[in-house]
């Protein structure tokens, strides 16, 4: 099987969509108006028993129904392309053409039909596969793409190819489909990617932490100058890998409201983001936090996850259509968009310890926590350094200064 199970819930009869097993506590959102029901989300991809198989990260709230159609002049659910640039102070930057990268297990059919639905609604430029705007290729390459279709994965691959575009209108992006979600193909979709010149890799993809997984960093530490933005899970104060290799960036979550503000949001740590002490990762040089004195922390910044603030997505397959989806499935991909809008990453760097040497460059989040990690001021787990406030914080700051990174302190 593919690592998914049939849907339970309001979705299996409304929706008919496999794939979602139900959220724990934590995913529970917490953030609602006084006097109303919590919004509730449920996972898309239950976690594979085999430990070498990923499970996908996106959450989808099943308290707002998908719509399949929006009436002329209406606005779907969920947070629009402005908003994640309001919110994150992006107004003004560009791209420039530059490629993000999307790592995904199986096929999405519609994507490119799908996507075009997203970027006409927020009155984004086109991307089609005609103006090489966006390719997807398979793991070696070629463009037969796998035959197998999750529709769970599918939803994930919507995800990030929408959250992709909201933070990088103008970004390329090239989405590599691999045959299944074991994660030896997975890692040979992240070598295609750096083999095709992309710089800027999101991976909205986990597994569980085992003892072995440092064999695995190589695909990571032998390319720097590239960008890998691994989502740091949805376990709620439990790290797992990839977030946890020192040589990427591990992206935390947080729950994004609008306030009355200068900004014009309010910022706090999600619950349900996947953070703490790795159990096998060594504590990398750029890390100097007492959270966990001898081991690597995640997560290193954040953005927006919690399915109750999340993402506008649309889908075809599954047959949803509108949908809210968050996670850290959803602040991965807008993490790859931000540090693409900052630019080239230096040659001989690690793109990951840029926010450690910018933390006036982010919104420091020190409200909530995940699990037994608590947000406070300055760096924690639950969000890193915080969140982009503009680009500033995901750009080199002293040419090669930390050519380093990955090495143990």
């Amino acid at each position: 099987m593919h690592g998914f199970r049939p849907i339970r819930s309001l979705l299996a009869t409304a929706l008919v969509l496999v794939g979602l097993a139900a959220a724990p506590a934590a995913a529970q959102a917490h953030a609602s108006p006084t006097g109303q029901t919590p919004p509730t989300a449920e996972r898309v991809c239950s976690q594979p028993a085999d430990p070498l198989q990923a499970a996908c990260g996106a959450m989808i709230r099943t308290d707002v129904k998908p719509l399949t159609s929006l009436r002329p002049g209406a606005t779907p659910a969920g947070l629009s392309p402005l908003d994640i640039s309001r919110a994150y102070n992006l107004s003004g930057r560009h791209g420039d053409g530059r490629t993000v990268a999307i790592t995904v297990a199986f096929h999405h059919p519609n994507l490119e039909s799908d996507l075009a639905v997203y970027r006409r609604q927020f009155h984004l430029p086109p991307c089609t596969t005609a103006s090489g705007c966006l390719r997807v290729i398979n793991q070696r390459g070629g463009t037969t793409l796998p035959a197998a279709v999750a529709p769970s994965w599918s939803l994930e691959e919507a995800l990030d190819v929408d959250a992709v575009s909201a933070a990088c209108p103008d970004c390329r992006i090239l989405v590599v489909e691999t045959d299944d979600n074991y994660l030896s193909n997975l890692l040979a979709g992240v070598d295609q990617a750096v083999a095709q010149g992309a710089k800027f890799l999101s991976n909205s993809w986990l597994l569980r932490e085992v003892p072995f997984e440092t064999a695995f960093d190589f695909h990571f530490s032998r390319n720097p100058g590239v960008v890998f933005a691994f989502a740091s899970g949805d376990a709620g104060g439990v790290p797992v890998y990839p977030s946890s290799s020192p040589y990427v960036t591990s992206v935390g979550g947080t729950s994004l409201l609008p306030a009355h503000n200068q900004r014009g949001f309010v910022e706090s740590a999600w619950r349900g983001t996947g953070c703490g002490c790795s159990a096998f990762e060594p504590k990398p040089a750029f890390q100097h936090d007492s959270i966990c004195p001898n081991s690597r922390t995640t997560a290193d910044a954040s953005a927006v996850a919690d399915p109750a603030t999340g993402l506008a997505v649309y889908t075809t397959t599954p047959a949803l259509g509108w949908a809210v989806v968050g996670g850290t499935s959803l602040s991965t991909p807008l993490m790859a968009g931000m540090y693409a809008l900052a630019g080239k990453p230096a040659p001989g760097t690690f793109p990951n310890t840029y926010p450690y040497a910018h933390p006036q460059d982010f919104h420091d989040i020190t409200t909530g926590m995940a699990g037994a990690f608590s947000a406070v001021p300055g760096y924690d787990a639950p969000t890193g350094i915080g969140t982009p406030d503009g680009v500033r914080g995901l750009q080199d700051p002293i040419g090669r200064w930390n050519s380093t990174a990955g090495a143990s302190s």
